[in-house]
């Protein structure tokens, strides 16, 4: 464990984990119980039982991503999620399947923990820093209590002398003690959550073993799609200007003696083409990795593309350092795609992107005012785009109900 002061920000979420872990760990704890014990009084009757049980396995589902989310997000500390899913088709057969489930009865176990972790980290953080700072700042104010003396436990602070030394006191409490304990206690918390809702080791490396296969098989069938997107623009764009480049010239080359000027026409025209299949060519060219992307950076390139854009799109970049080229080219991907996908399908009338860097993470949001209704799952080239993105280990999540408005947010990883 690193000094705690060494990253203040660090700190602070710490503190953040810690804090909400109170409120959290009530909820948590007060949901529970009361689906326990109603569903403990019910059994007898079981039918009435059932959506009790059903509810009791389900929220406590959702508590349990809510706390691996909430240790990413705060600590970036990963827990794999280790639950195997349901594979019974019926619905009983499903909540057999949770009821036998340990790992399932130990996302309960950490609803019912939390309560006590949540209030004894509460106490112990709130006490050290409040302590720390009322120490520190008891020369100002001890004037102000009755008597002029502070009442401590076994002792009192009547002069100004021991006042200063208990304001050292507490100035060791707030720069060493309070971190280091803020700091221990986060620590403690989030490895009671290992514990209970991510398995043990050899779950967790199963899990990420399946992340990565998954992973993988994304990252061959976008390649596969590029593949063919390729082909089929070489196909049905250059080749067949080609050939009629090849054709006209050839009955150019013919006429050259009989009808010079029928010759003539038929060379300007296999100019023409000649000068489409070149545009056609370049555009393809962008297509697989645009030059200014390499020589300007993400910024630059995308505000060439906003350019041709047939609707109004407004750009904020927040970019420090420069990503790897790899997450560089897939987040210019990302947005082309979902603006060719805005003005194919959305009938929107704006588009707001903004892209920042926060950490070791590269975040993007692409909202639009259209009609919504943007599935994945049906295409519209949402199921490349996420597959491009889990083969990169990032997330990409669609919020598009039908009426809209639309938006698509991502986070790609790029380095320390």
């Amino acid at each position: 464990m690193t000094a705690p002061w060494r990253s203040p920000a660090r700190l602070w979420r710490r503190g953040c984990y810690v804090s909400l872990g109170l409120p959290l760990g009530i909820t948590h704890f007060v949901v529970t119980i009361v689906l326990l014990s109603v569903s403990a009084g019910l059994l007898i009757t079981f039918l009435l039982a059932i959506p009790f049980v059903f509810a009791l396995f389900a929220v406590n589902r959702w508590f349990a991503r809510g706390e691996r989310s909430r240790a990413k997000a705060l600590l970036d500390v990963s827990i794999a999620d280790t639950t195997p899913p349901l594979v019974a088709t019926t619905f009983f057969g499903r909540l057999g399947e949770r009821a036998r489930s340990k790992r399932r009865w130990k996302e309960i176990g950490h609803s019912l923990a939390s309560i006590f972790t949540g209030s004894i980290g509460f106490a112990l953080l709130y006490s050290v820093w409040g302590g720390s700072l009322a120490l520190v700042a008891l020369p100002l104010y001890r004037g102000s209590l009755p008597n002029d003396q502070a009442e401590f436990w076994m002792f009192s602070i009547g002069d100004t002398g021991s006042a200063l030394l208990m304001a050292l006191i507490g100035m060791v409490g707030f720069v060493l003690v309070a971190p280091w304990l803020t700091a221990g206690v986060a620590e403690v918390q989030v490895s009671m959550a290992r514990a209970l809702l991510g398995g043990s080791r050899e779950d967790q490396l199963a899990a990420e073993v399946g992340r990565l296969e998954t992973s993988r098989a994304a990252a061959v069938d976008s390649a596969e799609t590029e593949r063919r997107r390729i082909e089929r623009d070489l196909h049905d764009g250059a080749q067949q200007r080609l050939v009629a480049l090849a054709a006209n010239l050839g009955a150019a080359r013919d006429k050259l003696d009989s009808d010079p000027d029928a010759s003539r026409a038929l060379v300007v025209d296999a100019h023409e083409e000649a000068k489409a299949a070149l545009a056609e060519i370049r555009d393809l060219v962008r297509g697989i990795h645009p030059v200014i992307l390499g020589d300007r950076g993400l910024d630059a390139a995308l505000s060439a593309v906003i350019a041709r854009s047939p609707v109004p799109v407004t750009l904020e970049t927040s970019i420090a350092r420069r990503p790897p080229a790899a997450i560089e080219s897939a987040a210019y991907f990302i947005v082309t795609e979902c603006l060719t996908n805005v003005a194919r399908h959305a009938n929107a009338t704006k588009v707001s992107i903004g892209i920042t860097r926060v950490g070791d993470r590269l975040v993007m949001e692409i909202h639009d005012n259209g009609i919504g209704g943007a599935d994945a799952s049906r295409g519209s080239g949402l199921q490349g785009l996420r597959d491009r993105v889990l083969a990169l280990g990032g997330t990409m999540y669609v919020i598009s109900p039908v009426g809209g408005p639309t938006t698509i947010s991502v986070e790609l990883p790029c380095g320390s």
